[in-house]
């Protein structure tokens, strides 16, 4: 092998997920194969393609119009692609609205969170999915089990490792950015989740925080759990992506990897000025 090819495997060893890129001949858990969409006269996909692999975090990046949020928007059933074909685990899907592909294990965290201040981090978990007490009861007048709702909730933030959250009773409201990102995360992971989309998540948050809910995405990434991370921030990029996806003008340009191309290459390839 060349020097460039040795180069490259010592920066995939040195990578915390070099194991997942070196699965690049697996079936992808989602794909995506020419996407079109458009939105009047703006064709916002122009046959765009895409593939997540089990176990990694994929990283989408692209300059503004690029048409990261319709892909993104088309993967999670928030728009249904003019055009093209998506598959999951190898089966064609064709996801009707957000709820429909939540339906098959495709969960979606906005930079907007959607968390409800009011309640507390038990009851934001379990909203919409809220646990019944068992018996007439229950049946009846429709009685939530809080109890056993704060209990589930708190297992499944130690097993997430989430150590800013200490009390599942406490209000929303109190908690700061990063905790409130941190529950919307655990919420998208409490329900036999396939896939996870992370929606510029540590966009609104100082670094502190930002370090949080990126220790956070590289414990999912050691659970197994598929990842895909839309960002602008070229170093969290970098630091966390196993491989990139280059989206410009419509169309992936590239899939490049921390271990084969610099943040430099990245942008020069996300802007045009270079091929990949």
């Amino acid at each position: 092998m060349d020097s460039k090819g040795e180069a490259v495997n010592d920066m995939d060893r040195n990578h915390p997920s070099s194991d997942a890129r070196g699965k690049a001949n697996q079936r992808p858990v989602l794909r995506a194969t020419g996407l079109v969409k458009s939105f009047g006269r703006v064709e916002a996909l122009r046959g765009t393609d895409f593939e997540l692999l089990a176990g990694e975090v994929l990283a989408v990046i692209g300059d503004n119009g690029a048409g990261k949020s319709t892909l993104i928007k088309c993967l999670s059933g928030a728009a249904i692609p003019d055009e093209g074909t998506l598959e999951l685990h190898g089966e064609i899907v064709h996801f009707r609205d957000p709820q429909h592909a939540r339906n098959y294990g495709i969960e979606t965290v906005y930079q907007t969170l959607a968390v409800s201040p009011a309640l507390d981090i038990a009851s934001n978990l379990y909203l919409g999915r809220e646990v019944r007490r068992k018996g007439v009861a229950g049946a009846l007048f429709r009685l939530l089990d809080t109890e056993k709702m704060r209990r589930m909730a708190q297992e499944h933030l130690r097993a997430l490792g989430i150590e800013t959250l200490q009390d599942v009773k406490q209000a929303v409201e109190t908690l700061s950015g990063g905790q409130r990102q941190a529950v919307a995360v655990a919420r998208a992971t409490a329900f036999g989740s396939k896939v996870v989309i992370l929606d510029e998540p540590t966009a609104a948050l100082g670094v502190r925080e930002s370090g949080q809910v990126v220790a956070l995405i590289k414990r999912l990434r050691e659970s197994g759990l598929p990842i895909i991370f839309i960002s602008h921030d070229m170093p969290q990029v970098f630091e966390i992506a196993d491989r990139i996806h280059v989206q410009r003008l419509g169309r992936r340009v590239a899939v490049i990897s921390p271990g084969t191309h610099t943040m430099e290459d990245a942008v020069a390839i996300m802007t045009g000025a270079r091929a990949a």
